[in-house]
């Protein structure tokens, strides 16, 4: 049987509602890591079911680091005010700005990456793949591609906060505990000049 203190443990740590708390954790018969596991999964379902959705909500929220030397912007957009004026919203923008501001991505997510700039990878790693087995050549390519841009990708890299989730893990996480569809619109970072 599954215990209030379990459900509520388990809300703390997800933030997500209680029925879905659970849920997970009568499918998991119990086992706290098995329920995050399966909220996880469900998590990416719901995030596939409301990708149609429309946004009709957005916040920009912005970090500076304490040196003033380094800022960025966030637009984080969801599909009411009712969530963006939420403090868990906000929190989350402001953390996507910290982030922004620390790893520096060129790219929101892989479809921004221009074919020019593919290009110009491919031709680097090409010369890393010369010797290797021809029915393998493709494949190492595109390792090694997708392994240099995933660093310069913000939704593909690692949150700094909690490197074990990427930014599009952290909002895919958002959807499931507001229930809305939610995207980083766009960002831009600046850097002071000096050297």
């Amino acid at each position: 049987m599954i215990t209030t203190e379990q459900i509520k443990a388990l809300r703390d740590e997800t933030g997500i509602s209680i029925m879905q708390c659970r849920k997970a954790l009568e499918e998991a018969g119990g086992d706290k890591e098995k329920a995050l596991i399966i909220l996880k999964k469900r998590g990416g379902d719901i995030a596939a079911k409301k990708a149609d959705r429309s946004l009709g909500a957005s916040i920009i929220s912005s970090y500076v680091h304490g040196t003033g030397k380094v800022g960025a912007l966030v637009e984080l957009s969801c599909e009411t005010d009712f969530v963006a004026k939420n403090e868990e919203f906000k929190t989350l923008a402001y953390d996507i700005a910290m982030h922004v501001a620390a790893m520096n991505p060129e790219f929101l997510k892989k479809e921004d990456i221009s074919e020019e700039m593919k290009k110009k990878a491919t031709e680097i790693f090409e010369k890393e793949i010369v010797g290797k087995p021809k029915d393998m050549q493709a494949k190492i390519l595109e390792g090694k591609i997708n392994a240099y841009f995933k660093d310069k990708i913000l939704l593909e890299q690692p949150f700094i906060k909690n490197p074990e989730i990427t930014i599009g893990g952290l909002v895919q996480a958002a959807i499931q505990k507001f229930g809305e569809k939610t995207e980083v619109m766009r960002f831009v970072r600046f850097g002071s000049l000096e050297k």
